[in-house]
């Protein structure tokens, strides 16, 4: 079975930092493209960030310079250091797997978190 189990989330003011995790377990961890999605009510969800199996990454403009991703082989483990945090940040945060590439498209990961809740109040 595999799954995808994400911590970290919470409520910070704006100009705050969170940590997030994303633990796997079932998959072959090291050769995953893994990815930071998020989706705030009554938007789409978009990609914030991956990171590939050569720990190439990549950012939503959003996001640029004030977050980074990362990803721990051994410990099988994706995180994401949130700084600056700002209001717009306000989201559910989902990390997913995909197997063939690092696609844009959520449907597109062969395997996805259930998500924690990033709330940055102003």
């Amino acid at each position: 079975q595999v799954l995808l189990v994400e911590s970290g989330g919470g409520s910070v003011q704006a100009g705050g930092s969170l940590r997030l995790s994303c633990v796997a377990s079932g998959i072959t961890y090291s050769s995953y493209c893994m990815a930071w999605f998020r989706q705030a009510p009554g938007k789409e969800r978009e990609r914030v960030a991956r990171v590939d199996s050569g720990s190439i990454t990549s950012y939503a403009d959003s996001v640029k310079g004030r977050f980074t991703i990362s990803r721990d082989n051994a410990k099988k483990t994706l995180y994401l250091q949130m700084n600056s945090l700002i209001p717009e940040d306000t989201a559910m945060y989902y990390c997913a797997a995909a197997r063939t590439g690092c696609w844009r498209r959520w449907d597109e990961y062969n395997y996805r978190g259930q998500g924690t809740q990033v709330t940055v109040s102003s």
